[in-house]
């Protein structure tokens, strides 16, 4: 595996609500019983980024050749942030979430605090990213508290002496792969993962993460976390499950098979690409792109990079459709499209209306063919299954919305 290779896709505004983390109590492992949550924080780009797409292709080239790719703060539209306690007593840090890597590290903005759990493991981390980002220092090991439920107890963690790219924030909580660690830290061929950690101890009873995320525009648009199964409060119909694809490179991430329509139109035939928290849009490969464009009559926005389409070309927009594993999702038209809301923080226009489907870059057929992102993922509740290797999908109360 080559090392991980591109910060590239989300961003920040305000934060809606942290967890909160007791700095005096020494933490305790529970024992495994019901699955746990851990709250999130949304924080939407305030910064007027520039050319969202862009930056999501930037990492899905990283993806497509085989790196490990975490996000860049600045480069982004939307982002999940966890406040997490490292050490005992625990010092808090806001941490980026991210499924397309798998390491944990914290120093890129406030400093390493030890205590009597902090070890030096005497390896060196140094993890690259494909828009000149990346991440270095020492591998140490320490208690982590996700929460009072998620106590992890000699945690592999970097901490960073020299990083760029994550503006505000304190570090990244990896929830790939443990094999996108591989050649990571010095001294270890790869390093445990927390959802590997919180299963190996005993926290939880089975390697599964379920993430829910609600739209930026909603009311409520926090999101969760929960590790050893999923919150059944989330959904609104039954988990359906796909097996992890086959196909390189998709399959060294939370890679799955699927086909896309818009309306009764196939635009992607069965092929392979990712899951990703990372990624803020929905890519699909550029024949794919061509056909959606086509359909729809979108033409590409300079300054966003996402295609613009009338207020009457919305009107007739077709929903798209997602098979996967033989179970169709329904993208709606108002799911299709980026929130007007919150038009500014992506450099459009008041009253524009863009499309979040973009063009991937690159033609099907290269194993990584699609990335079902942020705005894929606030529709639908997601579940990353380690123990089975396979991912699963459910409607949630927010699949049919029209706030955006």
């Amino acid at each position: 595996m080559v090392p991980p290779s591109s910060f590239s896709s989300l961003l920040a505004l305000p934060a809606l609500a942290f967890l909160s983390l007791s700095a005096n109590a020494l933490p305790q492992a529970r024992k495994a019983s019901s699955p746990a949550s851990l709250k999130l924080a949304v924080r939407v780009n305030s910064y007027g980024i520039k050319n969202i797409a862009a930056a999501d292709r930037a990492r899905f080239r990283t993806l497509q050749a085989g790196g490990s790719s975490s996000i860049n703060a600045s480069d982004a539209g939307t982002i999940y942030t966890a406040d997490i306690g490292v050490g005992s007593p625990a010092t808090s840090y806001t941490l980026l979430l991210d499924t397309g890597s798998s390491n944990t590290w914290i120093g890129a903005n406030k400093a390493y605090q030890k205590t009597s759990t902090s070890k030096d493991t005497g390896g060196q981390f140094y993890i690259t990213y494909g828009d000149q980002s990346y991440a270095s220092g020492e591998e140490y090991t320490d208690t982590v508290t996700l929460n009072s439920d998620l106590v992890i107890n000699s945690q592999s963690i970097g901490v960073a002496t020299d990083s760029v790219g994550l503006d505000g924030l304190d570090g990244l909580l990896g929830l790939g792969p443990v094999d996108l660690t591989e050649g990571t830290v010095s001294n270890a061929n790869t390093v445990p993962t927390v959802t590997d950690n919180l299963y190996t101890q005993g926290t939880i009873s089975t390697e599964v993460l379920g993430v829910f995320f609600a739209p930026a525009s909603s009311d409520d648009s926090n999101g969760e976390l929960t590790f050893g199964g999923y919150d059944a409060s989330k959904v609104t119909g039954s988990i359906s499950y796909v097996p992890i694809t086959s196909t390189s490179p998709a399959s060294a991430y939370w890679g799955i098979d699927q086909s896309i329509s818009y309306g009764t139109t196939t635009i992607l035939s069965t092929t392979a690409g990712i899951v990703d928290t990372g990624t803020t849009l929905i890519l699909i490969a550029s024949d794919a792109f061509e056909k959606y464009q086509s359909a729809t009559g979108g033409t590409l926005d300079a300054a966003t990079g996402l295609l613009q389409i009338t207020s009457d070309q919305y009107a007739q927009l077709s929903s798209l459709y997602f098979t996967a594993g033989g179970v169709t999702y329904e993208l709606t038209a108002n799911g299709q499209i980026w929130p007007r809301s919150l038009n500014s923080a992506i450099g459009g226009t008041t009253d524009g209306i863009y499309l979040i489907v973009a063009n991937s870059g690159s033609a099907s057929g290269s194993g990584l063919d699609f990335t079902n992102g942020y705005c894929f993922l606030e529709r639908f509740y997601s579940v990353y299954d380690t123990s089975n290797s396979r991912v699963g999908f459910a409607t949630t109360e927010y699949t049919h919305a029209t706030t955006n």
